[in-house]
């Protein structure tokens, strides 16, 4: 269940990005390459994961629940910063998708359920973005800030919760 939150929840700093855009014309394509970003940046981490948790077995899910809370925390601080988007969408679809590589190198460290967590991750990208580029015309700067804080705090409480179960 945590790999389904956490995996939706990895659109909401693209959402926060994304409504501050002014006019994208091509917003379903957008949306779309995000979320295949959303998902191949995870398979990546999640099979990074694994072999850094055969090196390090049980210290890998202390390293992981830092990277989490580390993640919340970066999402938490970048909230109140005023975005300067001078970059094609395109471009800025890959590096608002980078933050996934790390989360998702988290769960394969914890040995969490892969396929779950990436689908998730595309559907959620997908439907978050294209929601964000639709509303992008009557968003303001302070709904991209809720939006990261929202996600900071899901994932450092995610991170609390996978440290109580070590």
């Amino acid at each position: 269940m945590k790999e389904i939150i956490t995996g939706a929840l990895m659109g909401l700093d693209v959402m926060a990005l994304f409504i501050l855009l002014p006019h994208v014309k091509k917003r379903l394509l957008l949306a779309s390459w995000t979320a295949f970003l959303h998902m191949l940046f995870p398979y990546i981490g999640f099979d990074m994961g694994g072999i850094l948790y055969s090196y390090f077995d049980k210290g890998a899910a202390i390293v992981s629940v830092i990277f989490l809370f580390c993640i919340g925390l970066q999402f938490l601080f970048s909230a109140d910063e005023t975005p300067q988007i001078k970059i094609p969408p395109a471009i800025l679809a890959v590096s608002a998708s980078l933050d996934t590589f790390s989360v998702s190198l988290s769960f394969g460290m914890l040995n969490l359920h892969k396929n779950l967590f990436i689908i998730s991750a595309g559907i959620g990208a997908f439907v978050l973005s294209y929601f964000a580029l639709y509303l992008s015309k009557t968003a303001s700067r302070i709904k991209g800030k809720y939006v990261n804080r929202i996600a900071g705090t899901v994932l450092i409480v995610i991170s609390i919760l996978s440290y109580l179960k070590i």
